[in-house]
């Protein structure tokens, strides 16, 4: 997933991977087929080899002319997949920090059910401003963004009231990693843990932690974000991937419920939180004492 561009052509091309293996089930050649749609030729060809993109119309004309008229809706899915699944952070951001946090509002404004795995870094809904903080200058860093961090941090501090909103509903999960990574300076993760807390007991937010100990089910490999049944979102150094084909949310929907059965809550979860908080604490306390 480094690169956007191979991305997509991946995903072309497997779509018309699909629509060929319908022709070829159907017992029709390519000429036969462009002949029923009163297409060039050249159009199968280059649809089943990734180097033309179908329209919707494409879609639905292929499938009733091959019999395969029940494939539609998923193929279409994965079209629609293809089209907006890929992001590319530069272009994301480019108009600032503040406004992709807005876009991410107004997807959240939609979603009820909110389901996120994270293993590397607190999920932005939990962050304190100081911890944002620090989250919003390593983008800049790395992506050579604007910057416009005050207006970010402001923006993600709005976007965390939905937290009590009776309407929302939030299950996510984190390793323990994700409390120990030291990508910033003590000081904020002890703000951060300390928050971290009180947010185990929020009516409406069920906080999971999965200590190191932990036998997986399936290996942590990165977060990822499921809002209702309608979207995936995983996040890369170089893009944002939104995930919308009905398999690809199935299958993170069953991801997540593997590493939320296998994470603790409640008074587990900030026994972890608190071990983890003290531990930081004493060190923080040892290196003023040997200044």
């Amino acid at each position: 997933m480094a690169n956007g561009t191979s991305n997509v052509d991946e995903a072309r091309r497997a779509l018309g991977k699909r629509l060929r293996e319908l022709r070829q089930s159907a017992g029709l050649s390519g000429v036969e087929l462009a002949e029923s749609l009163a297409w060039v030729g050249s159009k199968i060809s280059k649809i089943e080899n990734g180097k033309q993109t179908p329209t919707d119309q494409d879609i639905r004309a292929w499938t009733g002319a091959t019999g395969t008229e029940d494939e539609a809706e998923s193929l279409l899915a994965a079209l629609h997949n293809l089209e907006l699944q890929h992001a590319e952070w530069q272009r994301l951001l480019r108009g600032g920090l503040k406004s992709h946090q807005l876009t991410l509002s107004q997807q959240d404004e939609k979603t009820r059910l909110f389901r996120g795995f994270e293993n590397t870094v607190v999920p932005g809904l939990l962050q304190t401003a100081e911890y944002a903080r620090a989250r919003f200058a390593a983008a800049v860093l790395v992506h050579k963004v604007p910057n416009d961090i005050n207006e970010a941090v402001k923006q993600r501090m709005q976007r965390q009231e939905m937290l009590y909103r009776p309407d929302k509903r939030f299950h996510i999960v984190i390793t323990e990693s994700v409390l120990r990574y030291r990508l910033m300076s003590i000081d904020i993760i002890l703000g951060q843990l300390d928050r971290m807390l009180a947010i185990t007991s929020m009516r409406n937010i069920k906080l999971g932690v999965i200590p190191f100990h932990t036998q997986y089910v399936t290996d942590p490999r990165h977060g990822f974000w499921l809002l209702d049944d309608e979207l995936v979102r995983v996040e890369t150094y170089s893009a944002e991937l939104n995930l919308r084909q009905p398999e690809e949310i199935q299958l993170y929907s069953r991801i997540f419920e593997q590493h939320a059965a296998v994470a603790s809550y409640g008074p587990a979860a900030r026994a972890i939180i608190g071990r983890v908080l003290q531990e930081l604490a004493d060190e923080a306390g040892e290196a003023d004492s040997g200044s």
